[in-house]
């Protein structure tokens, strides 16, 4: 079932919404910054419940477990984490994840970059390895 922008935002708001607990607050956060990165960012809705934010491609996803979220970024063995903000999905090819906990704090300005190189991947036609 396709979507469009509008519905995929209000779902993600429910979302939101319905964690009500800090990994909601997070999530919220999480979604302004990438905002703030990319105005044109496309948010979506996918795989039975899942935020998706995606720019000529998706660029990551946001789930909501009970003990923390995950920001799963879909080109992210491709992406420069000078920071070290990826802590999971480390040996595969292709995926990279940051998991955030309760008393986690957010390095925006780390995650603001990791947002920028992910739109700019994805804004070329290959892929640019990691170094």
């Amino acid at each position: 079932m396709a979507q469009d922008a509008a519905e995929a935002s209000r779902l993600i708001d429910g979302r939101i919404s319905d964690l009500g607990d800090w990994r909601g607050e997070k999530l919220a956060k999480v979604r302004a910054l990438i905002k703030e990165v990319e105005p044109e960012v496309v948010e979506e809705w996918k795989w039975r419940g899942v935020p998706v934010w995606s720019h000529n491609g998706t660029l990551f996803t946001g789930e909501s477990y009970k003990n923390y979220i995950k920001l799963t970024f879909a080109k992210g063995a491709s992406l420069d984490d000078p920071t070290g903000l990826f802590n999971s999905s480390l040996d595969g090819n292709t995926r990279r994840a940051i998991d955030i906990s309760e008393g986690d704090e957010i390095d925006e300005e780390a995650l603001k970059a990791l947002f920028r190189s992910a739109v700019e991947l994805n804004g070329t036609k290959g892929t640019r390895r990691k170094a």
